[in-house]
Formats: C-alpha cells, sequence, structure tokens
C-alpha cells in the first residue's frame, strides 16, 4: 500500500507538472463546476442544450471546451489585455522557452500581431522600409499609420517562386537613394531631416520558404533604422533547432543590437500546435531601447478583442511549452526528416515509374541519402540554376525544407514553356476530390508544408495521389469520370479529356506568355501618386472612379489589388498601374470566360455580370476634375 500511494503521488506530480500555467488555470476553472453569471451567454454550454440544433452543436465540441469558453471576469485567470495572473505566466514562459525579453499572445492572428507592432512604433509621416513581398497587413498598417513606405524588391523567378531581397537591397545607401527617388519619402525626409526610417519589415520566412541571415541584417541595419521587425508568420520552428542558426529573428545566445529593439511576430497556429488565429509577439531589447510595456500596451488593446477566445490562450500556452527542447527540438528535426522523406521518394517514384514525367519538389539537386543532411545543402549559392534568383550574397539565404513547392510540367525555371504541359490548378483540382487540399496554388506549381503534424501516412497519401493522377491523365481519362464534383458544377467540361484540358489551358498561358507578364509585373517599379493611407482616406469619402480595366493604365489605385495566386499585393493605395499589370487583367478576364471554374481570382476587383459575360472595375482615385463617384 506504502509503494502504491507513492507511485501514485509521483505520477500526480509528473502529470501536474506537464500543464504550463494559463492551461493549467483554465482546467482547474473548467472541472471546478461554478455557476456562469456573465458573459458568454451560452453559460459553459447549458444554453444549447435547450434545442435540438444548440445539442448538436454541444455534442461536437463537446462539455470542456464550452466550459471553458469564459470571459474576462475570471479572476483566477488572470487578464489578457493588462497581462496579469496565469495569462501572464505564460507569456513569461514562452519568453523564456523563444529565448525573447518579452512574449504578448495574440488571439486573432498575425495579421493583428503585425499591426500591433506598428501601432507601437509608427506614426504619420514616418518613413518606413518595407519587403514587397509583404502580407497584406503590413500594408493594412501602412494605410492605418499614414506611414510613408520605400519598398524593397524581392527577386522572382518564372516559376512564380517570390525569391530573396538581394543584400545590395538593404544597405543604408540604398536606401537612402529609394527615399530621394520617392517624392513622398524625399519630402518626409526634409520635413524632418534627422529622423532615421521608423521600422523595417520583412518576411521571414516567404510562402516557398526562402529565409534570410538576421544576424547580417542585425549588423548592417542595427541604428540606422529604429525596428527591425521580423513577420515570420512562417517560421516559428527555426529557434528550436540547429538547422536554422541565424536564420530567424531571436534566439539562445545571440548578440544583442547596440540600437534597434528586434519584433518577431508568429503564426503559433501554421507549423506549431496552436489552433486557428494563435499568435505571439517576441521582443528582444537593444542594449539601448528597453521596451516600454505600458506605451506597447496601448497598441495591443487598439487591435485585441475585450472578449478574447480563451482556448486560443490556453493553445498558445501549450505550444510554446511543447517546444521546449529536447522535446521542440525533436519535434522539428522530425518534420525535417520527414520533408527530406518524402523529397527521396518523390526523386525515387520519377526514377522508377516517370520516365516520361513527373513532378518535381523545387530545391538543390544534391539531396542527402538518409537523415536529415547538411544545412549547408540548403544554401542559397549565386547563380544556381534550381533556384533561378540570380546572382545571390553568400550564406545570405536559405530553403527551409519543411516548405516543398512542387513543380508540374509545361514550364521551366527560365520562363520557357514545353509543348506540353500541366497547369497547377488541374492538379490541385483533382488532389481536392481525391482528399488532399494542398495550402497554394500557382501557374505551374504547388506548395505543401511539413509541420509538426505532419505522418508518414499522410504524405504518403499525397504520393499515392500523384500517382493516380499520373495514370489518369497519360490514359486521357474523361473529366465527367475522375472529377464528378468538379463537372456537376461545371458540365461543359464533362467529355473533356484530363489531358486535353490540361492542353487547353496551358496552351492558353503559353499564347499570353504569363509567366513574362506575372515576373515583369511584380518586378517593375510602382509609381506613388499619393500617400497609401491619403489613397484610402478618399476610397472612404466615396472621391472615387469605379473604372474598367481596359482604361485602367495611368490611374491611380484606391485599394490593395492582390492576385492568387499567389496571394502577394500586387499595387497598394495610391499607386499607378502601369502597362504590364493592365495586360495580366485583361488576361484573368479572357481567361476567366474561358475556363470557369479555374478561375484567377484578383481581390480588390469589382466584377459585374451583364448579359453573361463577366466586366472587370477596379476602385481608382478620382481624376481632378471629376465631380462624380461612378460607383
Amino acid at each position: 500500500e506504502f509503494v502504491a500511494r507513492h507511485i501514485i503521488r509521483e505520477a500526480k506530480a509528473y502529470i501536474d507538472s506537464l500543464a504550463p500555467p494559463f492551461f493549467r488555470a483554465l482546467v482547474e476553472y473548467a472541472n471546478d463546476g461554478s455557476y456562469s453569471w456573465h458573459c458568454p451567454g451560452h453559460s459553459g454550454g447549458v444554453a444549447f442544450l435547450k434545442s435540438p440544433v444548440g445539442q448538436m452543436f454541444h455534442q461536437f465540441f463537446g462539455e470542456n471546451m464550452l466550459r471553458a469558453d469564459v470571459c474576462n471576469a475570471v479572476e483566477e485567470l488572470g487578464q489578457l489585455l493588462d497581462h496579469t495572473g496565469p495569462v501572464a505566466a505564460s507569456e513569461r514562459n514562452a519568453a523564456r522557452i523563444f529565448n525573447a525579453d518579452h512574449c504578448f499572445f495574440v488571439t486573432n492572428g498575425t495579421s493583428t500581431s503585425n499591426k500591433m507592432v506598428w501601432h507601437s512604433t509608427v506614426a504619420s509621416g514616418d518613413i518606413v522600409v518595407v519587403d514587397r513581398n509583404c502580407h497584406k497587413s503590413i500594408l493594412h498598417s501602412i494605410i492605418m499609420t499614414g506611414a510613408v513606405p520605400v519598398f524593397l524588391t524581392p527577386t522572382r523567378n518564372h516559376l512564380g517562386i517570390i525569391g530573396p531581397i538581394p543584400l545590395d537591397e538593404f544597405t543604408p545607401e540604398n536606401i537612402q537613394r529609394k527615399i530621394e527617388a520617392n517624392p513622398f519619402a524625399k519630402a518626409a525626409q526634409a520635413k524632418h531631416p534627422g529622423r532615421k526610417p521608423r521600422i523595417l519589415t520583412i518576411t521571414q520566412s516567404t510562402y516557398d520558404g526562402i529565409i534570410y541571415n538576421v544576424e547580417t541584417l542585425k549588423k548592417l541595419l542595427d541604428g540606422k533604422i529604429g525596428t527591425l521587425h521580423f513577420d515570420e508568420a512562417w517560421l516559428p520552428h527555426a529557434a528550436f533547432h540547429e538547422f536554422y542558426r541565424d536564420m530567424h529573428a531571436i534566439g539562445k545566445d545571440r548578440p544583442l543590437t547596440k540600437d534597434s529593439m528586434i519584433f518577431a511576430t508568429h503564426s503559433t497556429h501554421k507549423l506549431l500546435a496552436g489552433i486557428s488565429q494563435a499568435s505571439q509577439i517576441l521582443v528582444r531589447e537593444s542594449e539601448t531601447q528597453k521596451l516600454d510595456r505600458h506605451v506597447f500596451n496601448e497598441a495591443y488593446l487598439m487591435h485585441t478583442s475585450t472578449s478574447p477566445q480563451y482556448a486560443i490562450i490556453a493553445s498558445c500556452d501549450v505550444a510554446a511549452a511543447m517546444m521546449e527542447p529536447p522535446g521542440g527540438t525533436a519535434l522539428v528535426e522530425e518534420s525535417i526528416m520527414e520533408a527530406l522523406n518524402f523529397r527521396r521518394a518523390m526523386r525515387k517514384v520519377e526514377d522508377e515509374w516517370g520516365k516520361d514525367w513527373w513532378f518535381k519538389v523545387w530545391g538543390p539537386e544534391k539531396l542527402a541519402d538518409d537523415g536529415i543532411g547538411e544545412r549547408e545543402d540548403w544554401m542559397l549559392k549565386a547563380n544556381a540554376k534550381w533556384h533561378g534568383f540570380g546572382n545571390l550574397a553568400p550564406g545570405f539565404n536559405m530553403l527551409d525544407p519543411i516548405k516543398a513547392t512542387l513543380i508540374t510540367p509545361g514550364l521551366d525555371v527560365s520562363g520557357k514553356f514545353a509543348k506540353t504541359g500541366i497547369p497547377a490548378s488541374i492538379v490541385t483540382r483533382y488532389l481536392v476530390e481525391h482528399g488532399v487540399i494542398v495550402e497554394k496554388t500557382g501557374l505551374y506549381s504547388f506548395f505543401i508544408m511539413f509541420t509538426i503534424g505532419i505522418t508518414k501516412g499522410r504524405w504518403n497519401t499525397l504520393v499515392s495521389a500523384l500517382q493516380q493522377f499520373k495514370d489518369d491523365y497519360d490514359k486521357n481519362q474523361p473529366m465527367w469520370r475522375i472529377l464528378p464534383e468538379f463537372c456537376q458544377n461545371y458540365p461543359r467540361y464533362e467529355g473533356i479529356g484530363l489531358k486535353d484540358l490540361s492542353q487547353q489551358i496551358h496552351d492558353t498561358y503559353k499564347a499570353n506568355d504569363v509567366a513574362r507578364v506575372t515576373t515583369e509585373m511584380y518586378t517593375s517599379v510602382m509609381q506613388p501618386a499619393m500617400k497609401p493611407s491619403d489613397a484610402y482616406g478618399m476610397l472612404a469619402h466615396g472621391e472615387i472612379d469605379r473604372v474598367e480595366i481596359d482604361e485602367l493604365e495611368g490611374r491611380a489605385t484606391s485599394v490593395l489589388l492582390t492576385p492568387y495566386p499567389p496571394g502577394i499585393p500586387l499595387l497598394i493605395p495610391g499607386e499607378c498601374f502601369n502597362k504590364t499589370i493592365v495586360e495580366y487583367l485583361k488576361f484573368a478576364r479572357m481567361f476567366n470566360e474561358k475556363f470557369p471554374g479555374f478561375d484567377t481570382d484578383i481581390h480588390g476587383l469589382v466584377e459585374e455580370t451583364i448579359d453573361g459575360h463577366r466586366s472587370y472595375y477596379v476602385d481608382c482615385v478620382r481624376k481632378e476634375g471629376s465631380t462624380k463617384s461612378n460607383v
């Protein structure tokens, strides 16, 4: 009996030690059985039991989730809004695990985290330096703060994969040239000649997995820019493995900057075990700059909800605890291993089964025979043919191997179209009907991620589905047989063979030289006609013209224009349409009419259907002399 009690005590002590502070407090509260007299109105799930559909909801989500859904009146759980109690303890614990000075949990995504960082550092008229390949939340931040942006231009290959910003784009001299070339930035600098750019924001990593050597950037820009902000929505795992040494913003045993404070924003839900919208802000102070938490919290309160979802807070807490070494290191190593095993499996299928054609996985030609190989294998070498990004600086960029971009036949990295081809939109449409959902689809590429939740069984399913696609393509199977749900919505495709439809879309891409157009429109220099905040202000006041796409050249947009793929804003409010962008929009109009169901989606376009034909417009800043909006 004594031994049994000892075992029970030790087992309880171990279990109690597992739960991090907030999650432990939330579990204890939910198990306590207290009556709820506060919001939310379902009162711990009781309200759902009073309705048949409510009972369905209750049974699906379960009592624990509903009992844990409480408001900020529960004092023993602490406050997210002012970072007290178990919430504060968990944020401190996460800061320790991620080697940061401060951590703030955010319950409405990294879009909001980015806005918090910006509103805590940037004011109207400030010059800001921004990665042109940035998330739209950064552009929203520019609009909201009234900042004056100058953009750093990334490379791009003809497959549509966004590459890194070259190192020489980051030099203070080049940034100054960009300021002088932008009339609004030049005027802002003349007004405050001693004021340096307020913030630099870069995307670390890109959607396709390109990351930067942060130590190189710190040495180059420390003291030249007030705050260095790394949008690491897709890179929260990097701090936990030596594979990513120096390739993430904040880490163990990293030298402090002298002047510039560092912010990193993480989408805990994207690569770690957070639930949707779980995000966090990490802060690393410099030798001379310390974070004023009271000032920062004003920006935090501006953007956070006064009714945060406590399950999201708990998932931030647990996701951080899961990553504490050595467990977190093992999870990241397993992700890298699964990603490399997938790449090796795809090459093996090509060797054994794909002599005529097979899908390529974009990445370096050299691949370790087993294990995770050497990090040096994934560094981007200057002028390497596989990446197509040109003369890159040594040691500055790396491809994260857990991000896998699959290339379909028909287009090479130099932009040359083959005689036959298989556009990626057809492959991913096929995969959807076979139970495989990918992250992003381009012209001849689609993207998947090997998060800490991916297993061999899951990626084997993808390989099998791709093998089945190849078999159906080679046999030119009719669309009605292999994509019945799609053909139910778009019966025009029922009698077409899979190979024939692929070739029709490929020929259309080739005839319109769409690889060149999409590359040029993203790498061309955009001309600003006014500050983004001023252009958006005209939209809010209705001082706009709704302009058909044929008439757009030279007009200034009042909205973000974002084509999908790749989902990167092309124009921001106040910038002018050029010839190449208009050419692309005309192509999209033609393509969408010719191939419904494979539409090119462009956020910012206003679509109207007249007599069965679709017309597209963009809301532009009203021309001088115009007295009435055409909306």
